[in-house]
């Protein structure tokens, strides 16, 4: 068991650094592997340094380290909500930090760190917003009912709160000017193609600062699982502690889409992947395979379509839909035992 539990995240690091390398060689043109290491090495090489340097590794780490982040995001809220169906994509959170930087783009011409803000504080306000509707509007008021039945209605509450924030960016795109409403469409498919080494930077500094606040509430987490009553008479501050992580799982997602766009699906589908793989949940399982998704979306999108690239937002998005269909029939199939 213990080989096993190395064996999984060695296995998974070699794939991310394989498609990290499959990234930064595969395309028109192609980059011969000895050229890329002197380019990276800080040798200037006509077009190639340009390429490898500029274009295809900023890419790279942006989807390495958006896709580890959504997974890492994923995996807080289903594990918080004990639900597999409960992701930034699901209830809202993806959408209500799109929202918000749409809203910024149309009202007040956002660019830059101003829709960086927008995004996280939408992203933010989307989770608090659905929590308090969840926790005051369910049947006997805010002390009624536990956390199984709160967590359900965080769910429900979501989709309907994502709902509504589509059909807000539908109006918000239906009533911009041409250009710009072409350059938010393109934003909000979803894409790392285009990433720079500032946004890669932003992206590493959130996850250095998030990681190792992630890592010292786990064990918080794990308490939560045992039910609200046993975590309290363990002297857990169970508020406290629900609204940390979600702030946590929020500033995760709201940092990704901010700097890559809503890739469709990828917090969704890390964490219920990770469990299938190791039995259990998984963070570190979950935030690799979250790096390969995205990147294996970008590699497929720039190299299969001929001379049409795709965004790996529609890829990945293309791959939860069934995904989605199919942890919805299981969940019913399997009834309401939890």
């Amino acid at each position: 068991m213990t080989s096993r539990r190395l064996l999984l995240p060695l296995l998974l690091v070699l794939a991310v650094a394989g498609l990290l390398t499959a990234r930064v060689l595969l395309g028109t043109p192609f980059v011969y592997a000895d050229l890329a290491v002197r380019a990276v090495l800080g040798e200037q090489i006509p077009g190639v340094s340009f390429i490898v340097m500029d274009d295809r590794l900023p890419a790279a780490v942006v989807g390495a380290l958006a896709g580890a982040a959504l997974g890492l995001s994923g995996t807080v809220f289903q594990t918080l909500l004990r639900n597999p169906l409960a992701s930034p994509d699901v209830i809202g959170v993806t959408l209500g930090s799109a929202a918000a930087a749409v809203l910024a783009m149309a009202v007040l011409d956002a660019q830059g760190m101003a829709l960086f803000w927008w995004t996280l504080l939408g992203g933010l306000g989307t989770a608090l917003l659905v929590l308090w509707v969840a926790r005051a509007h369910r049947p006997g008021g805010p002390g009624a009912g536990g956390a199984g039945a709160v967590d359900d209605r965080f769910v429900l509450v979501g989709l309907g709160v994502a709902a509504g924030f589509t059909a807000v960016i539908q109006y918000l795109l239906s009533r911009m000017e041409s250009q710009q409403a072409g350059d938010a469409m393109h934003w909000l498919v979803g894409s790392v193609a285009g990433a720079t080494w500032p946004r890669a930077a932003v992206l590493a500094a959130s996850l250095v600062v998030l990681v190792p606040l992630l890592a010292a509430l786990v064990g918080r987490l794990r308490i939560l699982q045992l039910g609200d009553e046993t975590a309290t008479s363990l002297g857990l501050p169970v508020p406290a502690t629900r609204i940390a992580l979600v702030i946590v799982g929020v500033l995760l997602s709201s940092f990704t889409v901010a700097v890559a766009g809503p890739l469709a699906f990828v917090a969704f589908l890390a964490g219920p992947l990770a469990r299938m793989i190791a039995g259990r949940p998984s963070f570190l399982l979950a935030a690799l395979l979250g790096a390969v998704l995205v990147l294996a979306a970008d590699v497929a999108g720039q190299n299969l379509f001929g001379r049409h690239e795709m965004p790996a937002g529609v890829i990945t998005g293309a791959l939860g839909a069934p995904f989605l269909l199919w942890m919805l029939v299981r969940s019913k199939t399997s009834g309401s035992g939890r």
